[in-house]
Order: C-alpha cells, then sequence, then structure tokens
C-alpha cells in the first residue's frame, strides 16, 4: 500500500496555503500561531498574528510587557485566557530557561497553557521530534480513513486517536507531517460534503468503501450552552465614561474592562435599575428609560445583554475596581467584544 505520508506530503507540497507561520522554524512564532489559531479561523487569525509578532517579536519582549497591554492585543479574538497562558508561559521562559525557548517535549509542554496537541506541533515542525498531533482535522482524517466509530470526545477515543496518529506518522519528516494531515482534513477532508471522488486517498479511505464518510467522525455528546443575563450602566458624562476591571477568578473576561455590571437571573426593567445598589453612590442621574439590547453567543454561552444609558453631571469612580476614561482613550484598555458591539452601535446612532 502506498505510504499514506507520503501521498499527504505530496498532496501538501501542491495545495498548502502559504502562511508566515509556515516559513519559519522559530518555535515562538511558532507557538504564537498555534494558539492563535485555536477557535480562531485562519483569515482572522492571520491578522492578529502579524500585529502580535511585530509588537512581541520574541519570547522576552512579549514577557516584558504588562498583562493589560497583552489583552488588549488579543481584544477581540476571544477565549483570553489564551493571552493570559502566553504571557505567563513567556516569563517562564525567561525565568526557567533564560530566555531561550525550550527544545523538548517535556519542558514545552510544562508550560502554561501548552497541552499535548499544541507541544507536538511546536516540537515536530521546529526541532523535527517525532510527536503526532491530533486536532479536530486529523480526528476528522483518520476516523474516515480508518473507519473508526470510536467517540472522538470520549477518554478511549483520545486514546485511540493518539496512538494511532502516532503510528503513521513519518518520523523523518515530522513536522512535514503533521503540517500535511491537519491542512488535508482543514481543505479536503473538510467536515460537510468533501469531494471524494478527487480525493488522493480514496482508494485507502474506509469510510468511502463503506459509505460512512458523512457520519464519521462521531461524538458522543454535546456541551450545554449556559444563558446568561447581564444589565450593563453606562454611566457617562459628555465622553466620559466609568470603566470596571473584572477580576473574578476564572471568569472569561478576568483583567478586561467593562461598563459596570449588573447580573441576574433575568434582565432589568428601569424600574430596577434605578432602585439598584449600584446607583446609590453616584449621585443625581437621569437614566434613559429606552435599553440597548445585544444577544452575544460565546462557545457554550449565550449572553443576553442590556445597556441602560445613565447621564450624570460629574463621573465618579463609584465602584470597586472602576475607573474613568474617555470614548478616546478606551481602546487603550482591553475590553470584550460585547462592549466593543455596543459602543459602535452607541457612535453611530
Amino acid at each position: 500500500m502506498v505510504s499514506l505520508s507520503s501521498v499527504l506530503a505530496f498532496w501538501y507540497g501542491h495545495y498548502r496555503r502559504e502562511l508566515p507561520w509556515r516559513e519559519t522554524r522559530d518555535p515562538y512564532r511558532i507557538w504564537i500561531s498555534e494558539v492563535i489559531l485555536q477557535q480562531t479561523r485562519v483569515n482572522q487569525g492571520m491578522e492578529y498574528y502579524l500585529r502580535f509578532v511585530d509588537r512581541f517579536p520574541d519570547v522576552c519582549s512579549l514577557a516584558e510587557a504588562s498583562e493589560q497591554e497583552v489583552l488588549a492585543m488579543w481584544q477581540g479574538l476571544g477565549y483570553y485566557s489564551r493571552a493570559r497562558n502566553l504571557h505567563t508561559a513567556a516569563r517562564q521562559v525567561v525565568s526557567q530557561h533564560n530566555g531561550t525557548f525550550p527544545s523538548s517535549y517535556e519542558e514545552v509542554r510544562a508550560l502554561k497553557g501548552i497541552g499535548d496537541y499544541t507541544a507536538a506541533a511546536i516540537c515536530s515542525i521546529a526541532f523535527d521530534l517525532p510527536h503526532a498531533v491530533v486536532d479536530g482535522n486529523v480526528y476528522r482524517v483518520l476516523s474516515r480513513l480508518f473507519a473508526i466509530d470510536t467517540p472522538i470526545d470520549s477518554n478511549q477515543g483520545k486514546k485511540e486517536f493518539q496512538e494511532l496518529a502516532q503510528k503513521i506518522l513519518d518520523i523523518q519528516s515530522p513536522g512535514l507531517h503533521n503540517q500535511a494531515v491537519m491542512e488535508f482534513g482543514a481543505l479536503a477532508c473538510v467536515p460537510v460534503n468533501p469531494d471524494c471522488e478527487n480525493c488522493p486517498l480514496k482508494l485507502n479511505c474506509r469510510a468511502y468503501e463503506l459509505q460512512l464518510v458523512s457520519q464519521l467522525p462521531v461524538k458522543a455528546k454535546k456541551t450545554a450552552v449556559k444563558e446568561l443575563f447581564y444589565t450593563y450602566l453606562y454611566v457617562h458624562s459628555g465622553d466620559e465614561v466609568v470603566l470596571q476591571k473584572r477580576s473574578t477568578a476564572n471568569n472569561i473576561w478576568k483583567n478586561m474592562y467593562e461598563f459596570p455590571l449588573i447580573e441576574a437571573s433575568q434582565l432589568l426593567t428601569p424600574e430596577e435599575v434605578v432602585c439598584h445598589p449600584h446607583l446609590l453612590e453616584i449621585g443625581p442621574f437621569t437614566l434613559n428609560p429606552q435599553p440597548i439590547d445585544f444577544t452575544h453567543l460565546l462557545s457554550h454561552r449565550k449572553i443576553n445583554a442590556r445597556f441602560y444609558k445613565i447621564e450624570v453631571d460629574t463621573v465618579s469612580s463609584f465602584m470597586k475596581n472602576s475607573l474613568i476614561t474617555t470614548l478616546q482613550e478606551i481602546h487603550h484598555y482591553p475590553i470584550p467584544r460585547l462592549i466593543t458591539r455596543f459602543l459602535e452601535y452607541f457612535c453611530a446612532v
């Protein structure tokens, strides 16, 4: 049988996308690209990658930056724990490895936020270490090639696919092999309506032979979507506004800035807002009773957001972790996309 790896490598050489992180063996830049592309489309991630490595060209510059600046550079990408972990890991590299990115799988895997997949990607591409990657694209390719219906989100499935990926890895060119199989899943062996008739692996694909392509891979369960209700207070005087820094442990927007927030089991009415303790300390105010509502979708979360405009004579920092800024300066602070959406709407009307 023709080597799967050689076919994939040949295909990759003809059809791969030209991407900047593929033109380097620098483990730092490969790491940055891998983290950015988690839960992010390539066309969106490209802009962030170029801007990020321009501002932080090496691990030392990233380690020296403040968390606020790193979060601001990440703004709009979501999953902000990725940015915090990057920052922490960069400081680990500086403190534990004298600023040189480690070159062993065990040391790379030990960095904050780096799991099996990312460690394998960095080590195989940058250092030619024989560690197979398994991401969503790889799960799909392998499940179809070998007609495996073990759920990919089960412990057994993760173990089975990792062992299989390692078994077929080209240990002479592990970086090339890993990139080829991931790219093949992204461009050819796509989730819906893949062009199986023109697939170079058609004769090796058990799912194609058994007409199971559309049924693979298998997932055992779906994660429930949690619904949240956020009522925001846009407290302002002219262009001056109040921001509050989130500090809740393990919060998705930890250490980012937003307007004063009331989180409850439902969105608040104007009458409920007026009586809320948050407003007792700000002095005379005028509440616009017509709120602005948004629905904001995150992975496994649905946020129902309501914004009330509250005008005061003089803006004061009236809550814990709050500060005063202006609409012109607000971009200096890392703010969630939900807040940006409100500002875009507010400034347009």
